[in-house]
């Protein structure tokens, strides 16, 4: 009896272990997909670092929610808004992209850690923000992965050709009757909203790597920018499902693991680009 009783907390051992990884899993596949076309867009636009400026403003709109009381994610998504606006006032008046997004990034990092230093002690919650904890995801929060990934996907289908159009040239999308900086700041928001969704899978501190790694290496595999986002969603997806194998096996930190299938693949594609060439 003692010995039936032991296996089948075993066996409900082993079913526990089964769902949450099958949960991490699905979660990360549903970010996979709407991050990498993103980050298409944000190497065509020369704002690889805006990945970067994003996420770590998302530490000041988790600090500023908690003080209001409010969702983090709502947080995330209005301090995201609030960068992009920012960032296109500084180009307005001149300075350099590149500058405007270190300032508003390393600012924004810094204001945050210190809100929060203040808040309590919540040494737990900020590491889990910072580099995240995809094998800790609920099933309520694979739904809501899910639903703001379909949300994103179907925004860009609905927007790719003027997102692409703005992208190529401000002058082309005028005369195509289109706002370049209303198109950018829409962008910005499925951004955001992506950063807000995915940020407990691999945290601030990783989720640009998610963003830009995977279009990057799809960017020696492909010809077309249809070609290139369908290719660098394919990447991430086989970054996520082999970085989750890598972490069950070698028992390494979940977020890291995706990230470095990431960068292994990304060096295949860029010896396949060379010899490419060479032939």
């Amino acid at each position: 009896m003692t010995m039936f009783i032991q296996t089948k907390v075993k066996l409900r051992k082993i079913n526990m272990l089964d769902d949450f990884f099958v949960r991490a899993v699905v979660a990360g596949i549903g970010i996979a997909l709407v991050a990498a076309p993103l980050g298409c867009f944000l190497i065509w636009r020369g704002m690889s670092f805006f990945g970067d400026t994003i996420a770590h403003a998302a530490i000041l709109g988790i600090a500023l929610s908690f003080l209001s009381n409010i969702s983090t994610q709502i947080g995330i998504v209005i301090m995201a808004i609030l960068m992009a606006v920012i960032v296109e006032y500084f180009k307005d008046k001149g300075q350099a992209q590149d500058t405007s997004l270190g300032v508003l990034s390393h600012s924004s990092l810094a204001i945050g850690l210190v809100i929060i230093s203040f808040i309590g002690p919540m040494q737990f919650e900020l590491t889990a923000y910072l580099l995240g904890d995809i094998l800790a995801v609920t099933r309520f929060d694979v739904m809501v992965i899910w639903a703001g990934a379909a949300l994103i996907f179907g925004c860009l289908i609905w927007r790719w050709q003027a997102f692409l159009t703005s992208t190529v040239s401000a002058e082309l999308a005028h005369a195509s009757g289109l706002s370049p900086k209303r198109e950018h700041l829409f962008l910005t928001i499925l951004l955001a909203i992506m950063i807000a969704i995915s940020i407990k899978l691999v945290g601030v501190l990783l989720i640009a790597g998610l963003l830009i790694i995977p279009a990057a290496a799809a960017r020696f595999l492909s010809s077309t920018a249809e070609s290139m986002a369908c290719i660098a969603s394919i990447l991430a997806l086989i970054a996520v499902t082999a970085g989750m194998q890598m972490s069950l096996m070698l028992d390494s930190p979940a977020g890291p693991s995706i990230i470095s299938c990431i960068v292994v693949l990304f060096i295949v594609s860029s010896i396949i680009n060379a010899l490419r060439r060479r032939a």
